[in-house]
Protein backbone atom coordinates (compact mmCIF):
# COMPACT_ATOMS: atom_id res chain seq x y z
CA UNK A 1 0.00 0.00 0.00
CA UNK A 2 1.37 3.26 -1.04
CA UNK A 3 1.82 6.15 1.65
CA UNK A 4 -0.70 8.22 2.62
CA UNK A 5 -3.44 5.79 0.97
CA UNK A 6 -6.67 5.32 2.21
CA UNK A 7 -7.33 1.63 3.40
CA UNK A 8 -10.59 -0.26 2.62
CA UNK A 9 -11.92 -3.65 3.51
CA UNK A 10 -14.13 -5.17 1.48
CA UNK A 11 -16.80 -7.60 2.73
CA UNK A 12 -18.87 -9.63 0.31
CA UNK A 13 -19.99 -13.40 0.51
CA UNK A 14 -19.93 -13.87 -3.05
CA UNK A 15 -16.36 -13.82 -4.63
CA UNK A 16 -16.90 -11.99 -8.08
CA UNK A 17 -18.83 -9.29 -6.43
CA UNK A 18 -15.93 -8.52 -3.94
CA UNK A 19 -13.42 -8.82 -7.23
CA UNK A 20 -15.15 -6.66 -8.76
CA UNK A 21 -15.09 -4.34 -5.96
CA UNK A 22 -11.45 -4.76 -5.36
CA UNK A 23 -11.04 -3.59 -9.09
CA UNK A 24 -12.65 -0.42 -9.15
CA UNK A 25 -11.18 0.71 -5.22
CA UNK A 26 -7.77 -0.08 -7.76
CA UNK A 27 -8.05 2.32 -10.42
CA UNK A 28 -9.12 5.45 -7.73
CA UNK A 29 -6.36 7.12 -6.49
CA UNK A 30 -5.60 7.46 -2.72
CA UNK A 31 -7.18 3.85 -1.84
CA UNK A 32 -6.16 0.74 -1.33
CA UNK A 33 -8.14 -2.61 -0.62
CA UNK A 34 -5.98 -4.28 2.91
CA UNK A 35 -8.35 -7.04 3.26
CA UNK A 36 -11.20 -9.00 1.99
CA UNK A 37 -14.21 -10.61 3.98
CA UNK A 38 -16.56 -13.41 3.13
CA UNK A 39 -18.73 -13.09 6.31
CA UNK A 40 -19.66 -10.82 9.27
CA UNK A 41 -17.37 -12.84 11.43
CA UNK A 42 -14.16 -12.60 9.27
CA UNK A 43 -15.07 -8.90 8.51
CA UNK A 44 -14.50 -8.03 12.30
CA UNK A 45 -11.84 -9.97 12.34
CA UNK A 46 -9.94 -8.22 9.76
CA UNK A 47 -11.35 -4.73 11.00
CA UNK A 48 -9.36 -5.82 14.34
CA UNK A 49 -6.30 -6.90 12.49
CA UNK A 50 -5.96 -4.07 9.02
CA UNK A 51 -7.46 -1.06 10.74
CA UNK A 52 -9.13 0.05 7.68
CA UNK A 53 -10.46 3.79 7.24
CA UNK A 54 -13.56 2.16 5.17
CA UNK A 55 -15.61 -0.78 5.26
CA UNK A 56 -17.89 -1.78 1.84
CA UNK A 57 -19.99 -3.61 3.54
CA UNK A 58 -22.92 -6.03 2.14
CA UNK A 59 -25.92 -6.06 3.73
CA UNK A 60 -27.45 -9.52 2.74
CA UNK A 61 -25.12 -12.59 3.84
CA UNK A 62 -25.64 -15.47 5.80
CA UNK A 63 -25.36 -15.71 9.07
CA UNK A 64 -24.86 -12.40 10.75
CA UNK A 65 -25.67 -9.60 7.81
CA UNK A 66 -24.25 -6.56 7.39
CA UNK A 67 -26.38 -4.19 9.72
CA UNK A 68 -25.53 -6.24 12.25
CA UNK A 69 -22.03 -6.27 11.75
CA UNK A 70 -22.06 -2.57 11.24
CA UNK A 71 -23.62 -2.32 14.81
CA UNK A 72 -20.98 -4.20 16.81
CA UNK A 73 -18.07 -1.78 15.20
CA UNK A 74 -20.16 1.57 15.94
CA UNK A 75 -18.94 0.21 19.32
CA UNK A 76 -15.50 -0.38 18.89
CA UNK A 77 -13.06 2.28 20.22
CA UNK A 78 -12.39 4.18 16.79
CA UNK A 79 -15.12 2.39 14.41
CA UNK A 80 -14.22 2.53 10.51
CA UNK A 81 -16.46 4.01 7.79
CA UNK A 82 -19.17 1.70 7.00
CA UNK A 83 -20.42 2.38 2.90
CA UNK A 84 -23.63 -0.38 2.68
CA UNK A 85 -23.58 -2.38 -0.82
CA UNK A 86 -27.47 -3.61 -1.33
CA UNK A 87 -29.42 -5.32 -3.55
CA UNK A 88 -32.21 -4.27 -1.45
CA UNK A 89 -35.37 -2.74 -2.70
CA UNK A 90 -36.38 0.88 -2.44
CA UNK A 91 -37.81 0.12 0.62
CA UNK A 92 -34.78 -0.44 2.63
CA UNK A 93 -32.86 2.27 0.37
CA UNK A 94 -35.32 4.88 1.89
CA UNK A 95 -34.52 3.46 5.57
CA UNK A 96 -30.76 4.32 4.73
CA UNK A 97 -31.47 7.70 3.44
CA UNK A 98 -33.67 8.31 6.43
CA UNK A 99 -31.39 7.68 8.60
CA UNK A 100 -28.01 9.42 6.95
CA UNK A 101 -26.29 5.70 6.24
CA UNK A 102 -23.93 5.43 3.52
CA UNK A 103 -24.96 2.77 1.14
CA UNK A 104 -24.41 1.57 -2.34
CA UNK A 105 -27.13 -0.07 -4.73
CA UNK A 106 -25.28 -3.22 -6.57
CA UNK A 107 -24.50 -3.22 -9.26
CA UNK A 108 -21.97 -0.86 -7.88
CA UNK A 109 -20.88 1.63 -10.88
CA UNK A 110 -17.30 3.29 -10.50
CA UNK A 111 -18.61 6.90 -10.37
CA UNK A 112 -20.92 5.89 -7.31
CA UNK A 113 -18.07 4.41 -5.34
CA UNK A 114 -15.89 7.18 -5.80
CA UNK A 115 -18.31 9.81 -4.41
CA UNK A 116 -19.56 7.49 -1.53
CA UNK A 117 -15.63 7.13 -0.60
CA UNK A 118 -15.22 11.07 -0.48
CA UNK A 119 -18.16 11.43 1.69
CA UNK A 120 -17.46 8.58 4.08
CA UNK A 121 -18.60 8.73 7.67
CA UNK A 122 -18.65 6.68 11.03
CA UNK A 123 -22.05 5.02 11.53
CA UNK A 124 -22.62 5.74 15.09
CA UNK A 125 -24.69 3.30 17.02
CA UNK A 126 -27.35 5.78 16.95
CA UNK A 127 -27.85 5.40 13.38
CA UNK A 128 -27.78 1.87 13.77
CA UNK A 129 -31.06 2.05 16.88
CA UNK A 130 -32.65 4.39 14.20
CA UNK A 131 -32.71 2.22 11.24
CA UNK A 132 -33.74 -0.59 13.44
CA UNK A 133 -36.60 1.18 14.44
CA UNK A 134 -37.37 2.11 10.59
CA UNK A 135 -36.43 -1.28 9.06
CA UNK A 136 -36.34 -3.50 11.67
CA UNK A 137 -36.12 -6.22 9.92
CA UNK A 138 -32.67 -5.16 8.46
CA UNK A 139 -31.35 -5.16 11.90
CA UNK A 140 -31.87 -8.50 13.98
CA UNK A 141 -28.60 -8.29 16.28
CA UNK A 142 -27.83 -11.91 17.36
CA UNK A 143 -24.21 -11.20 18.39
CA UNK A 144 -23.07 -8.67 21.43
CA UNK A 145 -19.56 -7.61 20.46
CA UNK A 146 -17.32 -7.83 23.45
CA UNK A 147 -13.85 -6.02 22.87
CA UNK A 148 -10.62 -6.99 24.81
CA UNK A 149 -6.80 -6.21 23.46
CA UNK A 150 -7.96 -5.08 20.24
CA UNK A 151 -9.50 -8.43 19.47
CA UNK A 152 -13.20 -8.74 19.04
CA UNK A 153 -14.94 -12.00 20.71
CA UNK A 154 -18.89 -12.51 20.04
CA UNK A 155 -21.31 -13.86 22.30
CA UNK A 156 -24.58 -15.08 21.36
CA UNK A 157 -28.26 -13.17 22.48
CA UNK A 158 -29.31 -16.08 22.92
CA UNK A 159 -26.48 -16.78 25.95
CA UNK A 160 -27.13 -13.81 27.87
CA UNK A 161 -28.91 -13.95 30.94
CA UNK A 162 -28.98 -10.16 32.36
CA UNK A 163 -27.15 -6.87 31.74
CA UNK A 164 -26.62 -4.47 34.90
CA UNK A 165 -24.90 -1.33 35.10
CA UNK A 166 -21.42 -1.12 36.20
CA UNK A 167 -20.12 2.25 36.71
CA UNK A 168 -19.97 4.07 33.44
CA UNK A 169 -20.13 0.21 31.52
CA UNK A 170 -22.69 -2.66 31.45
CA UNK A 171 -21.75 -5.98 33.00
CA UNK A 172 -23.29 -8.71 30.32
CA UNK A 173 -23.88 -11.75 32.58
CA UNK A 174 -24.08 -14.83 30.06
CA UNK A 175 -23.50 -18.77 29.70
CA UNK A 176 -19.88 -18.42 29.23
CA UNK A 177 -19.19 -16.06 32.04
CA UNK A 178 -19.09 -12.13 32.63
CA UNK A 179 -18.30 -9.40 30.52
CA UNK A 180 -17.93 -5.56 30.68
CA UNK A 181 -19.46 -3.81 27.27
CA UNK A 182 -19.44 0.06 26.39
CA UNK A 183 -23.35 0.15 25.29
CA UNK A 184 -26.54 1.81 26.92
CA UNK A 185 -28.67 -0.29 29.36
CA UNK A 186 -31.39 1.85 28.03
CA UNK A 187 -30.92 1.18 23.94
CA UNK A 188 -29.78 -2.53 25.34
CA UNK A 189 -33.53 -2.46 27.08
CA UNK A 190 -34.81 -0.98 23.41
CA UNK A 191 -33.25 -3.28 21.31
CA UNK A 192 -34.33 -6.71 23.29
CA UNK A 193 -37.56 -5.38 24.79
CA UNK A 194 -39.29 -9.10 23.45
CA UNK A 195 -36.94 -11.18 25.36
CA UNK A 196 -36.20 -8.78 28.56
CA UNK A 197 -37.12 -7.47 30.74
CA UNK A 198 -35.94 -4.12 32.70
CA UNK A 199 -36.25 -5.05 36.44
CA UNK A 200 -34.38 -2.10 37.85
CA UNK A 201 -32.86 1.48 36.81
CA UNK A 202 -29.46 -0.28 37.01
CA UNK A 203 -30.89 -4.30 35.62
CA UNK A 204 -32.33 -5.77 32.53
CA UNK A 205 -32.95 -9.95 33.06
CA UNK A 206 -34.05 -12.80 30.26
CA UNK A 207 -37.32 -13.08 30.62
CA UNK A 208 -37.65 -17.00 30.93
CA UNK A 209 -34.06 -17.27 33.13
CA UNK A 210 -36.53 -15.66 36.10
CA UNK A 211 -36.25 -18.52 38.54
CA UNK A 212 -38.75 -17.01 41.48
CA UNK A 213 -39.80 -13.53 42.34
CA UNK A 214 -40.35 -13.12 45.89
CA UNK A 215 -41.90 -10.08 47.66
CA UNK A 216 -40.76 -9.49 51.65
CA UNK A 217 -42.36 -8.34 54.52
CA UNK A 218 -41.96 -4.57 53.24
CA UNK A 219 -43.74 -4.89 50.26
CA UNK A 220 -40.30 -5.43 48.06
CA UNK A 221 -39.93 -7.70 45.38
CA UNK A 222 -36.80 -9.35 43.98
CA UNK A 223 -35.75 -11.85 41.09
CA UNK A 224 -33.95 -14.86 41.29
CA UNK A 225 -32.10 -15.84 38.42
CA UNK A 226 -31.71 -19.71 36.85
CA UNK A 227 -28.31 -20.77 38.62
CA UNK A 228 -27.77 -18.29 40.43
CA UNK A 229 -28.12 -18.04 44.42
CA UNK A 230 -28.36 -14.46 44.74
CA UNK A 231 -31.78 -11.91 44.47
CA UNK A 232 -31.71 -9.28 41.94
CA UNK A 233 -33.88 -6.23 43.49
CA UNK A 234 -37.14 -5.15 41.54
CA UNK A 235 -37.94 -2.07 41.96
CA UNK A 236 -40.77 -0.35 42.87
CA UNK A 237 -41.21 1.34 39.24
CA UNK A 238 -40.60 -2.09 37.43
CA UNK A 239 -42.82 -4.70 39.65
CA UNK A 240 -45.89 -4.67 37.99
CA UNK A 241 -44.30 -4.76 34.58
CA UNK A 242 -41.84 -7.85 36.01
CA UNK A 243 -45.09 -9.71 37.26
CA UNK A 244 -47.70 -8.89 33.92
CA UNK A 245 -44.65 -10.19 31.64
CA UNK A 246 -44.29 -13.07 33.77
CA UNK A 247 -48.05 -13.75 34.08
CA UNK A 248 -48.19 -13.76 30.06
CA UNK A 249 -45.00 -15.50 29.34
CA UNK A 250 -46.40 -18.69 31.63
CA UNK A 251 -50.09 -18.27 30.17
CA UNK A 252 -48.50 -18.38 26.71
CA UNK A 253 -46.86 -21.61 28.02
CA UNK A 254 -50.24 -23.41 28.59
CA UNK A 255 -51.55 -22.61 25.94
Amino acid sequence: MADGNLKVLIVDDEAPARARLREMVGDIGGWSVVAEAANGREALDRVAEQKPDVVLLDIRMPGMDGVEVAGHLCTAPVPPAVIFTTAYDEYAVSAFEANAVGYLLKPVRRERLLAALERAARVTRWQIADLANTAPELCARRNIAVYAGGDIRLVSTAQVVCFRADQKYVRMVHAGGEDLIDEPLKELAQEFAAEFVRIHRNSLVRLTAIEELRRDENGLHAVKLQGSAEYLPVSRRHAAEVKQRLAAAASAATV
